[in-house]
């Protein structure tokens, strides 16, 4: 590791800690991303992104401590946030390891505990991001109000005035809106990650799979649990088996919850199409027929 000057001087004014050393960090695709080695022994995980909003990072800081309250009470583990303001966050550092069968049923465990803790509405105080998109939350009585105005409607909106979603597709997926709130069962808010792909599921040297990069907020677990089905996820089975298990006894997931993941998956799927464009809209919309 060598020292970057500018990286290294903003993470001291932040932190009130020396730092040695700074790497780059491959994999990010919307910050850049540096490992910082600090002089108390600490390395840490700066993120930086050029004109972000005021409050891209702070949101985020806000989010992994949300959820890393549910840790101590044996959820999932997301990364320690060491500091966060308008310019950057920096976070513990987590050293990647293996993937294996036995780390994937504790994540499955952890993250119905994580669900568990709950929360006070679906949505959540202020508004957040998902990527680089706002990401609205003002509070809804229901699940399916807020999923349909929430998270299917704005983003449908968004996709249609990029030119990522044909007349078409957005129709078949407003003609599904009107069913929402009949289509999920109702039960109270869970504790979510929020953007919870493969790609922002670490599995740790320390053998524990660790939730990163969230976009958290109140609502339906089975919105966590079909985004991790959306991309794929090594063991996945494994995970979602010990998930169903762990919460069998206290809250079980209802009559099938795994013919609904893909009418979790039009939200994430139309985020897709407004950052990405391609096939994500029609690909939303095919999800949508099937409840129609």
């Amino acid at each position: 590791m060598t020292r970057q000057p500018l990286v290294a001087r903003r993470a001291e004014e932040l932190l009130g800690t020396s730092v040695i050393a700074t790497a780059p960090v491959a994999g990010g695709d919307i910050a850049t991303a540096t490992r910082l080695r600090l002089s108390d022994g600490t390395t840490a995980l700066m993120k930086t992104l050029p004109h972000a909003p005021e409050d891209f990072f702070t949101d985020e800081a806000a989010g992994l401590r949300w959820l890393g309250e549910a840790t101590a009470a044996g959820g999932a583990p997301v990364p320690e946030v060491l500091g966060a303001d308008h310019e950057c966050v920096i976070i513990r550092w987590i050293e990647p390891g293996k993937q294996s069968i036995d780390a994937a049923a504790t994540f499955g465990r952890e993250l119905a505990a994580t669900h568990a803790a709950g929360a006070d509405t679906f949505g959540a105080e202020s508004d957040g991001y998902i990527g680089k998109l706002p990401l609205p939350n003002r509070p809804a009585d229901s699940w399916g109000e807020f999923y349909a105005v929430r998270r299917v409607l704005p983003y449908l909106k968004l996709a249609r005035d990029r030119g990522a979603a044909e007349d078409q597709d957005a129709a078949t997926i407003e003609a599904l809106v009107a069913k929402l709130p009949g289509l999920v069962p109702d039960e109270p808010p869970s504790r979510l990650h929020g953007d919870l792909w493969n790609g922002n599921v670490l599995w740790g040297l320390d053998g524990r799979v660790w939730m990163i990069d969230p976009a958290a907020y109140g609502g339906h677990r089975e919105a966590d649990l079909a985004m991790l089905t959306l991309f794929g996820l090594p063991h996945l089975p494994r995970v979602l088996d010990a998930y169903a298990e762990a919460c069998s006894d206290t809250r079980p997931l209802a009559d099938g919850w795994q013919d609904r993941a893909a009418l979790h998956q039009i939200f994430p799927l139309l985020v897709h199409a407004c950052h990405f464009g391609g096939g994500y809209a029609a690909r939303a919309a095919q999800a949508a027929a099937t409840y129609l």
